[in-house]
């Protein structure tokens, strides 16, 4: 049973799992404005190969279609097993020893499917085993950085960051707005059921993230931000291959829901906490990650 999961999940990963779509777009960066198109294009460029080795994904749907983070059954994981686990030791946890305290065999099963498209659950992926990094360091900045690490592999949740993001603080975030974003992006493909569903997920997710606050009715609200947030979104516009200021003006340092010059503050901050290498003198800039990638994978970076 172990290995047939194991074996399960590895060929899902690669085909972004039978049950959401497979099809990929050349993406030289995740834009969230071109979105939409993002299973329209080539599927076989060496550039989204690339960014999908290191951990992001792609397609026009995702976890959320059936699930929100899932952050409790995520922290509860997490908890139960050291930072050095590996992939066998989450099927183990999940499947066998029913650390999540799940019902039947099949509800198992979906929940490590689930949260392996999430998150990877895979130190050989690099976003996952950073983004395990992280979540030892600092336990206040444990909801965004579960919310960023499922950004990054879900693309329906990114569909909806625009929107989120964009709504000033305290503003009323409509279900039925989620809903029309989902229906304008792809026509005619869902029910009215499952729009419903897939918005509520939606919402869901963001408010555990701290961007929404209510429980029946939405209003946008401003996330806890910190140091290990700033340094985990500067890696992944890195792995995306921006340097220099423009690490500061990707999809990643936006939703962090800071100033501009609040982000390099904490940046700054960042740095001193040993979590990277941050250089500012003369309006240049120049985050490093010593650490984060092995010699194969920076080579991924370059393909």
């Amino acid at each position: 049973m172990l290995r047939s999961l194991l074996l399960d999940a590895t060929v899902s990963e690669q085909l972004n799992f039978d049950s959401y779509h497979t099809d990929f777009s050349d993406l030289r960066i995740l834009n969230v404005d071109n979105l939409t198109s993002e299973a329209s294009n080539d599927s076989g460029s060496s550039k989204t190969k690339a960014l999908q080795k290191l951990g992001f994904r792609f397609g026009i749907n995702g976890a959320h279609s059936a699930r929100t983070m899932m952050f409790d059954e995520l922290s509860l994981l997490l908890d139960r097993l050291p930072i050095d686990a590996t992939r066998a030791d989450y099927v183990r946890e999940i499947v066998d020893f029913n650390g999540l305290a799940k019902q039947t065999q099949k509800s198992r099963e979906l929940t490590l499917r689930h949260m392996t498209a999430l998150y990877g659950l895979d130190p050989s992926v690099p976003i996952f085993r950073i983004f395990r990094k992280f979540w030892d360091q600092d336990q206040d900045a444990r909801p965004v950085l579960a919310l960023t690490t499922a950004l990054a592999r879900d693309p329906l949740l990114r569909l909806s960051q625009q929107f989120i993001l964009g709504k000033p603080l305290g503003e009323l975030v409509e279900r039925k707005e989620l809903e029309d974003l989902l229906e304008n992006a792809n026509p005619d493909r869902y029910s009215p059921a499952s729009l419903k569903s897939i918005a509520q997920n939606l919402n869901g997710t963001w408010t555990r993230g701290g961007y929404l606050r209510g429980k029946v009715r939405k209003t946008r609200s401003s996330p806890v931000i910190r140091p290990c947030n700033i340094a985990f979104a500067l890696f992944l516009g890195y792995l995306e291959g921006l340097s220099g200021q423009r690490l500061f003006k990707s999809n990643w340092a936006i939703a962090m829901n800071n100033s501009a010059d609040e982000l390099v503050d904490m940046a700054s901050s960042s740095a001193n906490r040993g979590l990277l290498v941050f250089m500012n003198a003369g309006g240049m800039m120049e985050a490093r990650f010593p650490g984060y990638l092995t010699s194969v994978e920076e080579k991924w970076l370059h393909e």
